[in-house]
């Protein structure tokens, strides 16, 4: 009974953990506003590769990727766009975090719609790859490091 719950248990991370090939949906344009009060649309990055990332300041393997994604933006942020999307804290929070992680990719506070826009956000951290079309080619549930952020530009 322990090793079939233990195969389970793996089945349902391997489900999860692994990137989701999307055919050409077209990603939902949205209107947020970062945390230093500027207003950023989606479609405003048309024509370059955008990295939508929803996670949280309480979540573990959320703040563990930052770091990766902070790297990969300040050596590549001439061929893509990151947008951090804070779901489900207060400002302060997400202001500290952004802080400590020196996080110079735009970073917005959910607007409680955008999650719904994008099938529903029912854990984090969540990430979407839009390419230069304005459509959906991946979706990630779970942790990303700097190897698959890099593998995005190849």
């Amino acid at each position: 009974m322990k090793k079939m719950l233990g195969l389970i248990g793996l089945l349902i991370l391997l489900v999860i953990g692994r990137p989701h090939i999307y055919g050409q949906t077209k990603a939902p344009d949205f209107t947020l506003t970062t945390i230093d009060g500027k207003e950023i649309k989606l479609s405003d990055y048309k024509g370059k590769k955008v990295i939508i990332n929803f996670w949280a300041t309480n979540c573990p393997p959320c703040l563990e990727e930052i770091p990766d994604f902070v790297k990969f933006y300040n050596q590549n942020k001439k061929k893509v766009e990151i947008i951090g999307i804070a779901v489900g804290k207060t400002l302060n929070d997400v202001k500290r975090i952004v802080s400590e992680n020196k996080i110079t990719y735009p970073v917005c506070m959910s607007d409680g719609k955008v999650e719904n826009l994008y099938g529903g956000i029912r854990w984090v951290p969540t990430t979407f790859i839009i390419d230069e079309k304005g459509y959906i080619q991946t979706k990630k549930i779970g942790k990303m490091d700097e190897v698959e952020l890099n593998k995005i530009l190849e």
